[in-house]
């Protein structure tokens, strides 16, 4: 078993070409965006990602999606979607989740270039997500499994700045799925990563209004925030 996991972080080294080395090292190179600027003023990209299931060592990420907010605004033109090639069909108990069949889960984009997509895309500007655990993980798993990378970013999770921002809401909502309802924000496609990424934005369009009637304006600020709910739930 411990073999196992070994070999799964610290096994064949993927080869990049060239032109994938080139990119990867142009977005190592971008500046890192300031986490003080003004949410007015500033990009996040909000993010949330389809697997093979929820096992963060085993399981497989399937897609990725996100739509960046601009400088306080959804901008629907500015999104991103793409479905990782996989070596493996996904078991159908997870295809009737998700809804990516197994055609399209052959036929996807080549992972190293998907990953490349998305951090072209990205850019440097900090993530959003609800539970970013799980999110941040299943990345940071492909990037070191497809790009020999160490995926190391500025994350926001929306699941403890909600209950920061709303502590009388903190124990009847605690799921995306009762955030969303709760502020009559739909989603008709739940468990597609672009729309579940969408009303997650929308989420964090409430948490940004709220936030700035406490003074708080700023990524950094929000992180704060985050930071002292970890600590009232216990969680580091």
């Amino acid at each position: 078993m411990i073999l196992s996991w070994l070999s799964r972080w610290f096994g064949n080294r993927p080869q990049l070409t060239l032109a994938q080395q080139q990119r990867l090292a142009a977005w190592q190179s971008l500046p890192r965006a300031a986490s003080a600027l003004p949410f007015n003023e500033a990009r996040c990209v909000v993010v949330d990602v389809e697997t093979s299931g929820l096992n963060l060592m085993e399981d497989r990420l399937i897609s990725i999606g996100a739509v960046a907010v601009v400088n306080g605004k959804i901008a629907l033109g500015d999104s991103f979607y793409v479905v990782l090639q996989q070596p493996v069909v996904s078991a159908r108990e997870n295809i009737l989740l998700h809804g990516i069949g197994g055609t399209a889960q052959s036929a996807g984009v080549p992972a190293a270039d998907a990953l490349l997509d998305f951090l072209e895309y990205l850019r440097r500007d900090p993530l959003i997500a609800f539970h970013v655990t799980f999110d941040q993980t299943m990345i940071q798993r492909a990037m070191r499994s497809y790009l020999d990378f160490s995926f190391k970013h500025r994350w926001s999770d929306m699941a403890y700045v909600m209950p920061a921002l709303n502590p009388a809401l903190a124990a009847r909502c605690r799921s995306l799925d009762d955030w969303t309802s709760y502020f009559d924000i739909r989603n008709e496609l739940r468990h597609n990563a672009l729309a579940d990424a969408l009303v997650t934005a929308q989420l964090f369009q409430v948490g940004m209004g709220q936030a700035g009637k406490k003074n708080i304006s700023d990524f950094s600020e929000l992180r704060d925030l985050e930071k002292a709910q970890r600590w009232v739930n216990g969680v580091s």
